[in-house]
């Protein structure tokens, strides 16, 4: 217990320094945020049904993320706040494209269609 108060106290004094403030009043910090828009908009729309989803902009969002991806790892000093965001998009956007592919292309279609009623 004694180890966790000494971290919360460590935590406290980096928050009230200067790095710390600049930090947050940069774009290093604000982009990433911003860009947290499309992995949260990614996983409530996994509750909608997937004949809404485009495979296009699906695959779009995929390759846009691993770039961004690897130029949040390249760029010094490291953003690794946009690099999770981004690898979390990839993962989000992987997850609709496989419900893309199961919807159009294995029948998901075909299943999720209400049955004609019998006369």
């Amino acid at each position: 217990m004694a180890g966790f108060a000494g971290l919360v106290r460590k935590a406290h004094e980096y928050v009230k320094t200067k790095e710390f403030r600049d930090y947050i009043t940069s774009t290093h910090f604000w982009g990433p945020v911003a860009n947290w828009g499309l992995p949260l908009a990614a996983f409530k729309d996994m509750k909608a049904p997937p004949d809404i989803i485009s495979g296009r902009m699906t695959t779009a969002l995929i390759f846009y993320s691993m770039a961004f991806m690897r130029f949040a790892y390249r760029v010094q000093p490291r953003n690794y706040l946009l690099l999770a965001c981004h690898l979390t998009n990839v993962v989000a956007q992987t997850i609709q494209g496989g419900r893309y592919v199961n919807h159009y292309f294995f029948g998901g279609a075909k299943a999720s269609k209400p049955l004609a009623k019998q006369a």
